[in-house]
């Protein structure tokens, strides 16, 4: 009766645990899973993702043109 209740003991610890890591890494877990399902889906075309096309042509720098505009002040180095 010992070994029996020493592994249902150890089978709770176990869920117990699974579920702590699901909970405490919901978001990393939720975006590796969406990853892999896009990667399993043979229809997925990556091409088509509208929210990849716009970060891929958004400007590095979006103020820029407002820095570019400003005057510029020199340094001279001696």
């Amino acid at each position: 009766m010992g070994a029996v209740t020493t592994a249902l003991i150890a089978i709770a610890a176990v869920a117990l645990g699974w579920c702590t890591i699901e909970i405490a890494c919901k978001p990393c877990l939720e975006k590796g899973r969406e990853a892999i399902d896009r990667n399993l889906n043979p229809d997925y075309d990556p091409d088509d993702d509208i929210d990849t096309a716009a970060a891929v042509h958004a400007p590095l720098n979006p103020d820029y043109s407002e820095a570019a505009a400003a005057p510029s002040t020199v340094v001279k180095a001696v």
